[in-house]
Order: C-alpha cells, then sequence, then structure tokens
C-alpha cells in the first residue's frame, strides 16, 4: 500500500525556518530516490528537490542555498529543512517518489501548508 504522510507545516515569517517530514510506506522509500514539491496557489505543481537512496542531492534553482533535503533510510523518512524562507516559498507542500527527470511516481498524499508572511 503506498503511504505518504507530510507533516511539520506552519506560518512563519520572512527569514524564518521550518522543517518538513515525510513518512513513506518502505515499497516507495526503499532504495528510491525521493523528493519534495510544492504547489503554490494558482500555480502549477513544481519539483523542489531530490535525494537519491545514497543521499545525492539536487535543487531547484529557486531553493538552492536556502533549502536542504535529507533522508533517514531506517525510519523511511525524507526531511526539507528550509531556511532564509521567503513570501513566494508559500505553497503546499509534498513528497513522492522521484523519478530521474524529478517526476513524481505515485499519487499525492495530502501536503503541508507552508505559508510564510512578509
Amino acid at each position: 500500500q503506498v503511504q505518504l504522510v507530510e507533516s511539520g507545516g506552519g506560518l512563519v515569517q520572512a527569514g524564518g525556518s521550518l522543517r518538513l517530514s515525510c513518512a513513506a510506506s518502505g515499497s516507495i522509500f526503499r532504495f528510491n530516490a525521493m523528493g519534495w514539491y510544492r504547489q503554490a496557489p494558482g500555480k502549477q505543481r513544481e519539483w523542489v528537490a531530490t535525494i537519491t537512496s545514497t543521499g545525492t542531492t539536487n535543487y531547484a534553482d529557486s531553493v538552492k542555498g536556502r533549502f536542504t533535503i535529507s533522508r533517514t533510510n531506517a525510519k523511511n523518512t525524507v526531511y526539507l529543512q528550509m531556511n532564509s524562507l521567503k513570501p513566494e516559498d508559500t505553497a503546499v507542500y509534498y513528497c513522492n517518489r522521484a523519478g530521474a527527470d524529478g517526476s513524481a511516481w505515485y499519487p499525492w498524499g495530502q501536503g503541508t501548508q507552508v505559508t510564510v508572511s512578509s
């Protein structure tokens, strides 16, 4: 059964930080790259970051240097540490198994809302 459960979102002032977590079922997580994605109001969902099963990371230019993706394989959990947040980071954030091109594999979970006030 596919399960993706995101948490950790909230309301934060510009310049602040949040840490998102995503618990995934083992069948999704094990040996696979995982990604974070986000969807802002009125916009298409976009890729944010990817981490491979061995820890190689890749980031969208808009978050590079501010966000850090990590994973704990023993807990089937992927994280997104978000620093220096900007109002334009406001979105619902989702995780998913990530393809080589950043595309998502499975139906989306409920996501977690991040709101950055100016």
